[in-house]
């Protein structure tokens, strides 16, 4: 589970009703009508802009950033350095296994070309394919995110503008001028709130963790080409080591 991310909307959501506690008319902040304008206008328009399946599909990919966890970079290469070890000394059907231990599915995937015996060409060109098609599969995701962000201050501003032509339509009553400013600016609070607290900050995580992803598994594809190729497990160690910063880089050794 990415704790970050949890513990920032909540501490968002905690700190900002605090203040509006705070003030003491906490009972303002509560309109229905507002809610609609800002969730409801910024949900269709999302649905105008994309398909159901792409806007449906970004549910999976949140849960996915919050709740799986990437594997570390070192346990990756080492595990990659204990499989060029059984290769070199038992040859790739011994990789066999290794495969219900090995976790990720890119991997497995991998490993099981490797001992399918398949050229080093069709395992590099197979497996770019599953990294391009991941990274277009994040990029949509992370759209979807950026244009909810977008769209739901815009909404805010366009429920501001209902409250102030309806405002403005009881000019002869004056009590209600007070509270029709606060009808009608609780709209873009709204629209303000959900988009930098929840969409726009998911975005960003979003592409964060595609670029982490799209990482591992240029890793994992380097590894496993080093296996179609032989290499030893310390060639296997050095190819991969040019992925992580110098300070990440430990002198791994076979564990098998």
């Amino acid at each position: 589970m990415d704790l970050a991310t949890i513990i920032g909307i909540l501490a968002g959501f905690a700190c900002i009703a605090s203040a509006i506690v705070a003030g003491g008319s906490a009972g303002v902040f509560v309109n229905v009508p507002s809610v609609m304008i800002v969730i409801g206008g910024m949900l269709s328009a999302t649905l105008i802009h994309f398909s159901i399946g792409q806007v449906l599909g970004i549910f999976s990919v949140v849960k996915k950033t919050l709740f799986c966890k990437l594997p570390d970079e070192q346990d990756l290469i080492q595990k990659m350095v204990n499989y060029a070890a059984i290769n070199r000394r038992d040859g790739a059907l011994a990789l066999e296994r290794q495969v219900d231990e090995a976790g990720d599915s890119f991997l497995v995937q991998g490993m099981q070309m490797v001992i399918d015996g398949q050229s080093e060409d069709a395992i590099g060109e197979h497996m770019d394919m599953e990294i391009r098609y991941l990274q277009q599969r994040h990029s949509t995701g992370k759209k979807v995110l950026e244009f909810m962000g977008a769209s739901a201050p815009a909404f805010g501003m366009i429920g501001t503008l209902i409250g102030l032509v309806q405002m403005l339509g009881t000019l002869e009553d004056p009590s209600q001028i007070g509270v029709g400013m606060a009808t009608a600016l609780i709209t873009t609070f709204y629209g303000a709130f959900v988009a930098n607290l929840v969409f726009i900050p998911l975005a960003g995580k979003l592409g964060i963790r595609s670029k982490r992803e799209t990482l591992l598994r240029e890793m994992i594809l380097e590894g496993l080409l080093g296996l179609v190729r032989g290499q030893s497990p310390t060639e296997v160690r050095e190819r991969m080591h040019a992925f992580v910063s110098g300070r990440k880089r430990e002198e791994l050794k076979p564990n098998v």
